[in-house]
């Protein structure tokens, strides 16, 4: 008896996309339909935004677009050509960035890490447009899109509170 072979695998249709990250371009070939997130984390090894619901709803997966905070989890890479792109790992490029992560640091502002990168990602877009000093609450509304909730929140509000406190008050 003899059995019909097994034909190889179809190769999976890939397309070209220019992407321009953290001031840096880059061009890859993806496979058709990769997210934002999937290109910056397989193909570019930008590993600061992670992948945690896929559904837009916890933040983990936050990337600035075109200065505008953005859920790398459901955005087409292919859609991304022509933006630019800032992940997690760009924010020590500029003083506010430091300021932020340094502030995080120093009050101790995490416990796993899983979901900094998205929390920082949001406090410093929001930080860039602060006029005078923010409440806890608006602080708080203003990363409740992030589902970490863990033992550091308070921290976390505290950090961003200080850097706002900080950023408000730097010489010009």
């Amino acid at each position: 008896m003899m059995l019909d072979p097994v034909p190889p695998p179809t190769p999976a249709p890939v397309e070209p996309v220019g992407l321009h990250v953290n001031g840096c371009a880059s061009d890859l070939c993806l496979p058709k339909g990769a997210t934002l997130l999937e290109a910056l984390r397989n193909s570019l090894g930008l590993t600061a935004s992670r992948f945690g619901c896929g559904l837009e709803q916890c933040g983990a997966c936050m990337v600035l677009v075109d200065d505008q905070p953005r859920h790398a989890c459901q955005l087409l890479a292919a859609d991304q050509t022509g933006r630019i792109i800032r992940t997690p790992e760009s924010l020590a490029e500029d003083a506010l960035g430091r300021l932020l992560i340094e502030s995080f640091i120093a009050h101790q502002a995490a416990q796993c890490g899983y979901c900094l990168g998205g929390i920082l990602i949001t406090a410093y877009a929001w930080l860039r447009g602060l006029k005078g000093e923010p409440s806890r609450a608006e602080i708080a509304r203003t990363l409740d899109p992030h589902l970490c909730r863990c033992g550091a929140h308070p921290r976390i509000l505290a950090a961003v509170a200080a850097t706002a406190r900080a950023w408000l008050d730097r010489p010009r």
